[in-house]
């Protein structure tokens, strides 16, 4: 018999159903974004295409090229190219993970984040800067260093030490090596619960959730390290503590860059850190919101669903940032590489990509204006089955008509 194949041009799937075929039909799979993935090392030069822009017009505003790319430009992006919810077959994701093309396109972010960083260095004491053009460029260094995290974040899950090692390299940028412990250990136990410092509650504006998610994550952080070390006998006042060598880290980039650069830069590495590592925050806040896991009868938290993570299936923020918004398989397969990552029909969908998102985070009432009805119907009108701001919950509970339910301001849960 001669060997017969069907194939779906559309998703670039080929199934052979020859006779040597052997029990199960061989499934192939071409990822459509293969080459796109490239275009997350833009990210990274940033800074490049800051100077280009101002030199090729004459205009210091591009020095603020970082925000106004992830704030205007990626929007923009999120709306003029759509979505795109393909998902590639169970039966290739093995191979699909196994192909060291998708690692490079993450090991290069590091260098080419590093080379610009250095640059931006010499910039802010021989470039000749105003001290405007000089903070545009801190925020535009600061929107590197920020996704570098998202970065960090697709490495640190992985098992080799090698991967896990450059995470810490790109966390060190912005100062933030302990989300390494927290994320991974802390974060990944405990979301979609009042607990977590990473999940966000219903009614909780973003510059609330700020200073709760960056004191909480390192509290977490250091109490997870300091349980580690005393399973063997161990202080935590020692480099064998992740959360203090991380630090150890940061401390001699800095200090090298002030040797080699002068004191005068220390203001500007600040405000890139801080813009950076907030750029992460506001991630958080938009990617678990309102969202709870509930308690079985022997008062432990139900497992971990799609359902309890935001997702978005906009392909330019997606490309950009490795899947990230592909939340929920991520939390159902924390080691799962970016490019395996799969969409679920019943995850929330969030109105628009991670960028557009970030923007409406900012301002509150429009925030809450697109956000606090989806949470709603996600719990299809039953406001009690949210994870709600404790300040808040009698305001919120008697809003949407739950005038018989107490909240509980100690715990942060609402119970009837």
């Amino acid at each position: 018999m001669t060997a017969a194949s069907s194939e779906i041009n559309n998703i670039g799937i080929s199934i052979d159903t020859s006779d040597n075929a052997k029990s199960l039909p061989t499934v192939s799979w071409h990822d459509p974004k293969r080459y796109l993935w490239l275009l997350g090392l833009l990210v990274p030069t940033l800074p490049f295409m800051a100077y280009g822009l101002v030199k090729a017009s004459g205009f210091g505003l591009f020095w603020w090229w970082g925000p106004i790319f992830i704030f205007g430009i990626m929007p923009g992006l999120d709306t003029l190219v759509g979505r795109d919810g393909l998902n590639p077959p169970d039966e290739i994701i093995a191979k699909l993970e196994a192909d060291r093309y998708y690692r490079w396109c993450t090991y290069l972010f590091l260098p080419i984040q590093y080379a610009s960083l250095i640059w931006a260095c010499w910039m802010w004491v021989h470039g000749g800067l105003s001290i405007v053009d000089k903070v545009g460029l801190a925020l535009t260094i600061g929107s590197v260093s920020g996704i570098a995290i998202n970065t960090a974040h697709e490495l640190g899950h992985k098992k080799e030490s090698v991967e896990r090692w450059l995470s810490r390299v790109a966390l060190a940028q912005t100062g933030y090596g302990h989300f390494f412990i927290e994320h991974n250990r802390g974060h990944h136990v405990r979301v979609a619960t009042p607990e977590d410092p990473a999940s966000s509650r219903l009614g909780e504006s973003f510059w609330a959730f700020w200073p709760r998610t960056v004191s909480g994550s390192f509290k977490s952080a250091w109490k997870l390290e300091k349980a580690r070390l005393n399973r063997s006998n161990k202080r935590p006042w020692t480099l064998k503590n992740d959360v203090l060598n991380a630090w150890v880290m940061s401390i001699i980039l800095a200090a090298g860059l002030l040797v080699e650069f002068g004191i005068g830069i220390a203001p500007w590495l600040v405000i890139q850190a801080v813009f950076g590592f907030s750029l992460l925050e506001v991630v958080n806040y938009l990617e678990h919101y309102g969202l709870l896991r509930q308690k079985s009868e022997d008062g432990r938290y139900e497992r971990c669903q799609p359902r309890h993570s935001w997702n978005s299936n906009n392909v330019s923020s997606n490309v950009l940032l490795y899947h990230l918004q592909r939340h929920s398989d991520h939390h159902a397969n924390p080691t799962r590489r970016y490019q395996a990552l799969r969409s679920f029909d019943e995850a929330p969908e969030l109105p628009s990509g991670y960028a557009t998102m970030i923007v409406l985070a900012y301002i509150t009432p429009l925030w809450r204006k697109v956000m606090d009805k989806r949470v709603l119907a996600h719990y299809g009108g039953d406001v009690t089955l949210a994870n709600i701001q404790p300040r808040k919950a009698s305001k919120i509970l008697r809003r949407y008509g739950n005038t018989n339910i107490q909240s509980n301001e100690d715990s942060g849960t609402v119970a009837a």
